[in-house]
């Protein structure tokens, strides 16, 4: 499409927020011009919405033009994120337009876990799962993709699947900031299937409001069963009674629980108020 300053922003700009926009400079006069732009026409056509290509005439948008630079036509600009990252000039070969192109689209693998995520944040479990297990078979190293299907897995109540996928991670994945607190919600769940009633353990800490093992065991139950905020509560109490319980259990599971809570975020942000109250 041909792009003017009075779109430039809308089409070029905030479009390339999704996909990669390739400009290109060109002029009627320009013989070289006419060579390029059909395979650029042909090169969109084949990549199908991968990237998108946008036409600037220089003599009718000179403010364009000298923002860019443009004084050798045709020059290409691409532009990634609202920023432009590489440009050429000249009536290239298709080989190397693709070799150009490829170089700000992501693989496969990446593409669907865009997906994934986009049809998430919309509230489509459903559809973000099928593109995490689509980006997992293209790559199954991707630790990035793998670490959003353990969490779909734990916040759809599957545990026992989310166990599997999170054995499945690479070992460079126990860096990722994720690991940990993964890592201890998968534990409270799995530790929550071996432990008594919790009508039991309440009865303990009413014995004993300072059995914090109990209140521990209490909060993994209520993790079980996705009771988020009365399972917070337990662990606030541990924090609150004994910062240092078994290595800072409370406060650690307590971070575990914010992730797997994350569709209700103003909860989340209630208790995370709560226990920077208790730590600082």
């Amino acid at each position: 499409m041909d792009v003017t300053l009075a779109n430039f922003e809308r089409e070029v700009i905030h479009a390339s927020r999704e996909v990669p926009v390739l400009v290109d400079f060109w002029a009627p006069w320009c013989g070289p011009c006419r060579t390029l732009t059909p395979t650029l026409e042909k090169l969109e056509r084949d990549y199908a919405g991968r990237f998108k290509l946008v036409k600037v005439n220089v003599d009718e948008n000179p403010e364009l033009a000298a923002h860019f630079q443009a004084r050798s036509i045709p020059l290409v600009v691409a532009i990634v994120n609202e920023r432009p990252v590489d440009k050429f000039t000249g009536a290239q070969p298709e080989g190397q337009v693709r070799a150009f192109i490829d170089r700000f689209l992501p693989l496969p693998h990446e593409e669907e876990h865009q997906q994934a995520l986009a049809a998430a944040q919309a509230g489509d479990m459903e559809t973000a799962e099928k593109h995490l297990r689509a980006a997992l078979v293209l790559d199954a190293t991707y630790d990035e993709a793998r670490f959003d299907y353990v969490e779909v897995l734990i916040t759809t109540g599957r545990p026992e699947d989310a166990k599997a996928q999170f054995a499945l991670l690479t070992p460079k994945a126990k860096a990722d900031p994720r690991y940990e607190p993964m890592e201890t919600a998968l534990n409270a769940v799995d530790q929550a299937q071996d432990l008594p009633d919790e009508d039991e353990i309440v009865k303990r800490i009413e014995a004993d409001p300072n059995d914090l093992q109990a209140r521990l065991e209490l909060a993994n139950k209520r993790i079980a069963r996705r009771a988020w905020g009365p399972a917070m509560d337990e662990l606030l109490e541990i924090v609150a009674r004994d910062r240092t319980f078994q290595e800072e259990i409370g406060r650690k599971t307590l971070i575990a629980v914010f992730g797997m809570a994350s569709a209700q975020p103003e909860l989340v942000s209630q208790y995370r108020r709560k226990l920077s109250t208790l730590l600082f």
